[in-house]
This record gives C-alpha cells, sequence and structure tokens, in this order.
C-alpha cells in the first residue's frame, strides 16, 4: 500500500495549483494524477453541500472518499522519494488532521497562506467568474456568510471563515511536529518562485 508522504493543505486562492504543476515536474517526485482528491477532509462520506450549482461542482462530485480508490492514485510510483497530493481544503475541514495522523503520522505538511482579506476577495471573484455569486458587492456577500454556512454551502462560500489560519493550524499542531509542517506566504512564492520551490525541495528531501 503506498499512500503520500507530503501534503499541500492548502489554502485556496494561494497559488497551489501551479505548486503542484511545478512540483510534477521534478523527476524525484511524485504527485497524485488527480488534483483535490479530497480524501482525508472527507473519508467515508461523499460531500452533498447545498449551496448553488454545489451539486456541479468538484468537491460534491469527485471527491475520492474510499480508501482503496486513494491508494490507486499512487498506483505508478516506482522510486520517487517524496509522494504527495494538493488539496486545499485540507486546511479548513476540522475533522482532517485527525484523519491525516490517522493513516500518515510521518507525513510533511505544506500550508501557503495569503493575506486573509486578499484570500477572500480573490474567492469571490472566483464565483462570480462561475456566475455562482450573484451579490456584485463584496461586503453584500460577506453579510450573508453565516447563513450560507449554515445552510451547508460549500466551503468556497466561506469567505471569510476560510482564512481563520490560526485555528486551522492549531488544530495540526495537536497532531504534528514543528519538523513536519512548513508554513509559507503566498507573497514568498508570487515574487520570488525560485527560491521558493528550492527552499521546498530541500523540506521534502
Amino acid at each position: 500500500m503506498t499512500l503520500p508522504n507530503f501534503l499541500i493543505l492548502g489554502a485556496p486562492k494561494a497559488g497551489t495549483t501551479a505548486l503542484y504543476y511545478y512540483l510534477e515536474q521534478h523527476p524525484e517526485i511524485y504527485m497524485s494524477p488527480v488534483k483535490e482528491p479530497n480524501f482525508f477532509a472527507f473519508e467515508g462520506k461523499q460531500p452533498d453541500f447545498k449551496g448553488p450549482k454545489d451539486d456541479e461542482a468538484w468537491t460534491n462530485k469527485c471527491s475520492i472518499v474510499n480508501l482503496n480508490d486513494y491508494e490507486n492514485l499512487f498506483d505508478a510510483v516506482t522510486d520517487e522519494k517524496a509522494i504527495g497530493e494538493a488539496s486545499t481544503l485540507y486546511l479548513y475541514i476540522p475533522q482532517t488532521a485527525q484523519r491525516i495522523y490517522q493513516y500518515i503520522p510521518h507525513a510533511k505538511l505544506i500550508a501557503i497562506l495569503r493575506d486573509p482579506i486578499e484570500r477572500a476577495f480573490s474567492h469571490f471573484l472566483h464565483l462570480r467568474r462561475d456566475r455562482r455569486e450573484w451579490h456584485r458587492n463584496f461586503i453584500k456577500a460577506i453579510s450573508e456568510e453565516e447563513q450560507r454556512v449554515d445552510r451547508n454551502w460549500a466551503p468556497a462560500w466561506h469567505y471569510l471563515h476560510t482564512g481563520l489560519y490560526f485555528e486551522q493550524i492549531q488544530r495540526y499542531r495537536q497532531y504534528f511536529s514543528e519538523e513536519q509542517f512548513k508554513i509559507y506566504f503566498y507573497e514568498d512564492w508570487k515574487n520570488n518562485p525560485e527560491s521558493f520551490v528550492k527552499e521546498l525541495f530541500a523540506f521534502l528531501g
């Protein structure tokens, strides 16, 4: 059974997709062919979020919740040193840290944090682009956030909640050592990707 030895946890809208493709090109790194499998966020139960068009979105339709299906993502691993995947909901969904610890307690964990307001606004624009967010005014949209969370809308709608990094990271610190957990900032990734990636390669060994 092959499982990852490192995970990119998020945050959403913080450059994780670009990083995934950078890492995928390294000959000693194997990245899951599916980005955002979300296994540790939703193991055992397919998510059923109820927001507008959530039923058509990746999280509801394509999250992998069965262990065998998740293991199959890593069937093609050969002699790569670092085996990873990137699911940006891992930082946000509360039960995720405990599930990761259950399956891969020695994994290395990577988080990229972006200014919470910039991140929230970027997510708002993303849903506007997809014609899911009908409010043109960002302030109006976030004024309805608590109602949306209570109605079980997908995390993509949790503009402000997703940026509460301190409590999210504290959940991981209950289970993982400081040596396993690397926190980066979006600005460093955006402004100097070469230096960023070199440091990350060193962290992954």
